[in-house]
């Protein structure tokens, strides 16, 4: 039993990735819905992001920070779409070791990078209601900048740790997984060895890089709320409000299925359900971003008409 067990651990050279339905008219269908619902990301983030290079009223710490969030979420989507749509349409769905382990880190390292983001934009609406008058010297280039170069580096050092921990198991033939990318939950269960140490791991990481920076967030909105039920103007207090709605909505949305992800036991893994989920903080926020911030947003939306040849405001 031993020697067959060490036979079945042999060194892995590529891995399956099952995806959805192995019916191919679905597949095809699933294809031309994936492929227009990643061009529309990529094409409202990519404009979120010229706009606010184009316009100088948008060169603004809030501004800033939202357009490094759309690149995040384009390179976020790059890093699963277009493997899981060559996947439809090619009948061997196979990726190598390497570039599994490939997308696994940087798909991390962009996933605690958004985690990180959202943090440092609460943190600046916190400071832009609650500290007006010193708004542009606790938000200055400098600093935003030296914020920018912080989330990086967590990023990058726990993708490392999620990866190098996940990665350096044994695997078992036959080297199916069970999702659309290489994430962590599902490669793990392919290991051929006790996983109880990164179950811990992944939960511990979980609570430093998601409900660390999710905390952050509520209290920075604690503390808006409580400034905003000050203000005198009932217009002025809208105008607070609606500026904060659009963060806490794409919160809400990513925080939420991020958090059963990467921080539940991984006997509670199920494959059906965590792909779901997968789509739901990995596509469907990234495509939604930027409808949420122009749609509820006058500055990006005058922005747009600007660039059209419109006047510079929306009504």
């Amino acid at each position: 039993m031993q020697t067959l067990r060490k036979e079945n651990c042999s060194s892995v050279s590529e891995f399956i990735l099952l995806g959805f339905s192995s019916e191919s008219q679905i597949r095809m269908a699933l294809f031309i819905f994936f492929l227009l619902l990643y061009m529309v990301t990529l094409l409202g983030n990519g404009l979120i992001v010229a706009l606010i290079y184009l316009d100088s009223r948008l060169h603004t710490p809030m501004y800033f920070f939202l357009s490094i969030l759309s690149l995040v979420d384009m390179s976020y989507v790059t890093t699963t779409v277009p493997q899981m749509l060559v996947n439809m349409v090619c009948p061997k769905r196979t990726i190598s070791w390497g570039a599994c382990v490939a997308q696994m880190f940087i798909f991390l390292v962009l996933g605690i990078a958004e985690c990180v983001l959202y943090a440092i934009m609460a943190y600046d609406r916190y400071i832009a209601i609650c500290f007006p008058l010193h708004y542009s010297v606790l938000m200055s280039r400098l600093v935003c900048a030296k914020m920018v170069t912080i989330c990086s580096s967590i990023s990058v050092t726990g993708a490392l740790i999620y990866t190098v921990f996940t990665m350096r198991l044994p695997y078992c033939g036959p080297y199916k997984i069970n999702h659309f990318f290489c994430e962590v939950p599902a490669v793990l269960k392919l290991a051929c060895a006790d996983t109880s140490f990164n179950d811990r791991l992944d939960f511990i990481l979980g609570f430093v890089l998601l409900l660390v920076p999710l905390s952050l967030i509520l209290a920075s909105y604690a503390c808006i709320f409580v400034s905003i039920l000050r203000i005198r103007s009932s217009q002025g207090r809208l105008k607070s409000f609606s500026t904060c709605a659009s963060h806490i909505t794409v919160v809400t949305m990513f925080y939420g299925p991020a958090m059963v992800m990467y921080m539940r036991p991984g006997s509670w893994y199920d494959p059906e359900r965590d792909k779901k989920l997968a789509l739901f903080y990995n596509v469907v926020s990234a495509f939604l971003n930027p409808i949420i911030y122009s749609l509820r947003n006058k500055d990006v939306k005058g922005a747009f008409m600007k660039v059209l040849g419109g006047r510079g405001t929306a009504q």
